[in-house]
């Protein structure tokens, strides 16, 4: 197995800035166009630049579902349990209650007794409950079975999913995905609860023609945009222009404080502050709190907080999801230290599989992160499944690497080794009998093998150049963070340049962190270094790779560096 080592640095090449406005800064203007945003009209993130519901099957979702209800049929919202699903069960269920719904609940399959998606198990439960009318929400495009049992008993069901379409979809009524064939959408990264929003825009527009709705009297749906932009964010979706409007408006509605009782919480749990939350808050405060929910116990608790009518209902639900959390924590930890003893006895290849019978399935994606992040190569790891004899794998790429292609190329090679699979370019997860472990290690190497070059397996981290010593300021600093939202495929602003230490010592509780004094010029600038102790340099001269921010503390604001990479040598 080939060592963790440090990645190489690469600088963006520069973008055509010429078209963008001068009163951005220069610093501003060169990020943009670095990440391709070359027109001052792709700087405007207003609601006026969202693109228009045009789905394939979306009028005939919109049809169905106004029907339902004026005949007020029962309607179950069928999700999924990770953030992307919980925001999207709740747009779902809140979204068609301000439309006039007057009987609709949700459903969420537990991980470890039905597995993912909508299966037979969970629409026997569905039907106990008198649904008539099923609308999944970032799932459905696979469950063939599933849609298969609901409508043989009578059911209709709106598929709502974003994930890429098998050979044979479901027979349902509707289907809404992006990413099915025929479909023209221009957004395919749209995420799960992004397409929950769209469909209850087309809805809005078919009660609206039916005379049910004014324009000036119909239910804003912008007050939901602080769900979509959370499941959004937490997906890690391709920020593209139109995600990007979905996320900054959602931030926007947090900010003035017309969010959602239970975002609230989560936030205050979290210690962040809602009047400046920004997309890492949502990615690495909040979406962590709801996702753990759904790894260790149910994602219903999660969705009660975010249905939550105030914050006295709010706070109790948001207090209980950061103590799973806090436990998932632990658990994520004894697991990644056990996964990085094993890799020295992994065989070298392009992508890896790790397995403990000890391990948690509902950490195991977590566990590949961890594997990914100190390897560089696709990861999978693997924990015993709650089907006794069979494994659940979760697995993460790099780029390069569509990782469920890759998993469709083994089902090729060797039908029904798979036995489940789906997912993204980046993550995937899959089911396989045990007793096939081995022979899907090779398979899955070879497949990556067959993806993927040398050179892809050399991490590398992209960078956009150097700062001069006086834009190492605070208004560069708060320039950039009024610059986001950034993300997946919409990378934060990273720079690179040679700096003199003035001081370093370790700070956290196992003295794991690193905080410095750095020179440039004659600009003297406080850093930290999370996970920087191996890399510690105590003097002399460093090349670091950083992101600039701006750190409060006691109402007073100051220009801080993250670092990202640090050297020796300038």
């Amino acid at each position: 197995m080939p060592e963790a080592r440090a990645p190489g640095l690469v600088r963006r090449v520069a973008g055509d800035a010429s078209r963008l406005p001068e009163t951005l800064g220069p610093v501003v203007r060169r990020i943009y166009a670095n990440r391709g945003v070359m027109q001052a009209a792709e700087l405007d993130l207003s609601l006026a630049r969202l693109l228009p519901p045009e789905f394939l099957n979306i009028e005939a979702a919109a049809v169905l579902l106004a029907d339902a209800l004026q005949a007020q049929r029962r309607i179950v919202i069928a999700g999924d349990y990770d953030t992307d699903g919980a925001t999207g069960t709740a747009l779902g269920v809140l979204g068609l209650r301000a439309l006039g719904a007057q009987h609709v609940g949700y459903m969420v399959p537990n991980r470890f007794t039905m597995g993912y998606g909508l299966t037979p198990k969970l629409v026997a439960e569905i039907v106990q409950r008198g649904a008539e009318l099923i609308v999944t929400v970032d799932n459905g495009i696979a469950s063939v079975a599933g849609v298969a049992a609901a409508r043989a008993a009578g059911l209709d069901v709106i598929v709502t999913d974003h994930h890429l379409a098998p050979e044979t979809c479901p027979d349902a009524n509707v289907i809404v995905d992006p990413n099915q064939p025929g479909c023209r959408f221009p957004s395919k990264c749209v995420a799960g609860v992004g397409v929950m929003f769209y469909v209850l825009l087309a809805l809005r527009a078919e009660l609206r023609r039916r005379g049910q709705f004014a324009v000036g009297t119909q239910p804003s749906l912008a007050e939901f945009l602080d769900l979509v932009a959370l499941g959004t964010v937490a997906d890690v979706v391709r920020l593209d222009h139109n995600n990007r409007v979905l996320v900054a408006q959602g931030l926007a509605r947090m900010r003035a404080g017309r969010c959602r009782p239970g975002i609230l919480a989560l936030l205050e749990v979290a210690h962040r502050d809602a009047t400046r939350v920004g997309a890492p808050d949502l990615g690495f405060a909040v979406g962590p709190r709801l996702n753990a929910a759904g790894r260790l116990e149910d994602m219903h608790v999660g969705i009660e907080c975010l249905l939550a009518p105030d914050l006295d209902t709010a706070r109790p639900l948001a207090a209980q999801l950061d103590a799973i959390n806090r436990e998932r924590r632990g658990i994520e930890q004894q697991m990644r230290d056990e996964a990085l003893a094993l890799l020295p006895d992994v065989p070298a290849g392009y992508g890896l599989c790790v397995y403990d019978p000890g391990w948690h399935e509902g950490v195991v994606g977590l566990v590949a992160s961890r594997v990914r992040e100190n390897t560089h190569r696709p990861t999978i790891a693997f924990a015993p499944a709650s089907v006794a004899g069979e494994l659940k794998g979760s697995g993460r790429s790099i780029p390069g690497l569509h990782i469920r292609d890759a998993l469709a190329a083994v089902d090729a090679a060797a039908p029904g080794l798979i036995l489940r699979f789906g997912g993204h370019a980046m993550a995937a997860g899959l089911s396989l009998r045990g007793a096939d472990y081995a022979r899907f290690t090779e398979l899955f190497d070879a497949a990556c093998q067959q993806a993927l070059q040398g050179c892809d397996l050399e991490e590398t981290l992209e960078t956009d150049g150097e700062l001069t010593p006086q834009e190492l300021s605070l208004e560069t600093a708060q320039a950039l963070e009024a610059a986001g939202p950034f993300g997946q495929g919409f990378p934060e602003p990273v720079f690179d340049g040679g700096f003199q230490v003035l001081d370093a010592r370790p700070v956290g509780a196992d003295g794991r962190h690193v905080r410095y004094r750095l020179q440039s010029g004659a600009t003297v600038i406080n850093a930290i270094h999370f996970d920087g102790a191996e890399t510690a340099c105590a003097s002399g001269s460093v090349h670091v790779a950083y992101a600039l921010a701006v750190n409060r503390f006691r109402d007073n604001e100051t220009p801080q560096l993250l670092v990202k990479y640090l050297a020796a040598g300038a």
